[in-house]
């Protein structure tokens, strides 16, 4: 799925990683799943969480069968307008799937006509690529709720692809600091957590890093092609 900050090109690259030493039975969990981009590519026993309501909403029924709809727009205008009058896989939907770049009402997004007189279909596009998710994510326990509050299953591995610090989009809306002290928290308690960011305080360790494009601009906003290096870290000396 498109989704702002999707981990999707690299997914093959840090579960490697984060999975090295996964014991039978254990649960992998994802406090920030967003996309569902890297937890479809993981089996077993999941968590996919994520704060947005409307986007679990619309998992939850899309692995339960649900087939959208395509969207004028129109309609996209009017649900955009009126959320609560809409049921809320739907608003989920148009709100991401239907929008330029996977960004939430970010712009309608339908069938256009390209370059070359060719018609495009980003709706069609969306399912098909919702779609190859949905077989490999049978038995995913959705939760939407705020990251602090899970119940995490013992000694769980634990991915956190939470809003990048400076990236504009999110600033002032995502306690940080919090974040940090958190992970802190539950990698004391027991759990194998990995994160992935630019930057980390330094009592944590860089095990991973490539550079790539970034689907936001120098200004935070979709659609640009910054140049940035991926990261993922761990807690130093648990």
């Amino acid at each position: 799925m498109k989704y702002m900050g999707s981990k999707a090109r690299i997914a093959k690259e840090i579960l490697p990683i984060i999975l090295k030493n996964r014991r039978a039975g254990q649960w992998y969990v994802e406090p920030f799943a967003g996309g569902m981009n890297t937890i479809c590519e993981v089996e077993g026993k999941r968590i996919a969480n994520d704060i947005h309501p409307y986007l679990i909403n619309m998992w939850i029924e899309l692995t339960n069968g649900w087939i959208p709809e395509k969207i004028n727009r129109e309609e996209y205008v009017k649900i955009r307008s009126c959320l609560e009058k809409y049921p809320a896989h739907v608003v989920g939907w148009a709100g991401f799937n239907c929008s330029y770049c996977g960004v939430w009402f970010g712009g309608f997004a339908g069938e256009t006509k390209t370059k070359i007189g060719t018609v495009r279909d980003y709706q069609a596009e969306a399912y098909r690529n919702v779609k190859k998710q949905i077989e490999k994510m049978r038995g995913v326990i959705f939760q939407n709720k705020p990251y602090y509050t899970l119940k995490l299953p013992k000694r769980s591995i634990i991915y956190c692809d939470p809003p990048y610090e400076g990236v504009s989009q999110y600033r002032d809306k995502f306690d940080h600091l919090m974040f940090w002290e958190w992970v802190r928290k539950v990698s004391h308690n027991g759990h194998t957590v990995f994160i992935s960011e630019y930057n980390a305080p330094p009592d944590f360790k860089c095990v991973w890093k490539k550079e790539v494009k970034s689907s936001l601009s120098a200004n935070g906003k979709a659609g640009g092609n910054k140049i940035s290096v991926e990261k993922l870290f761990t807690l130093e000396n648990i």
